[in-house]
């Protein structure tokens, strides 16, 4: 069978094998039933969902005729590592710094990698997303994640 779009091939492979990823490791938890669902359900579900769309897509890939065969582009490996760098100081500051400082670092660190930085948008995802992230985790779900850093929390 010949590959008629490579992107969508690669694309479509990666969202099976994460799908299916994430719903075999969803059965260790408890599902529960849909009127009480455990920690295992929405994860499931998800990942059900995710492996059927990389499916579509994979078959589309293998089945539509694309002009050119749809080349994947050669990787950009330093956005990548850019953005996990972002990512591990994200996890590492979050206990110290609190929500306030470390997720603005985050968003910081993560633009660096855009060819369109600009300041006034970063500033404005940084207080837009801090925001948002406070009243979704802490006030929404009641989680206890540091909201300012350490030495002023008292």
């Amino acid at each position: 069978m010949k590959i008629k779009s490579q992107k969508d091939f690669w694309a479509g492979l990666m969202f099976v094998f994460s799908g299916s990823a994430f719903a075999w490791g969803a059965t260790s938890y408890s599902f529960g039933s849909s009127a009480n669902p455990g920690p295992g359900y929405f994860p499931f579900g998800l990942g059900i969902i995710l492996a059927l769309l990389g499916a579509v897509v994979l078959f589309k890939a293998l089945a539509i005729e694309v002009e050119g065969g749809d080349p994947i582009g050669a990787w950009n490996l330093k956005p990548m590592a850019v953005i996990c760098v972002a990512v591990v100081v994200f996890g590492l500051t979050i206990p110290t710094l609190g929500l306030v400082i470390a997720l603005p670092l985050l968003v910081f660190i993560s633009s660096l990698v855009s060819g369109e930085f600009s300041a006034k948008e970063v500033l404005i995802s940084c207080v837009v997303l801090t925001i948002f992230s406070w009243l979704t985790f802490i006030k929404g779900l009641g989680l206890t994640i540091p909201v300012w850093p350490a030495s002023l929390a008292g």
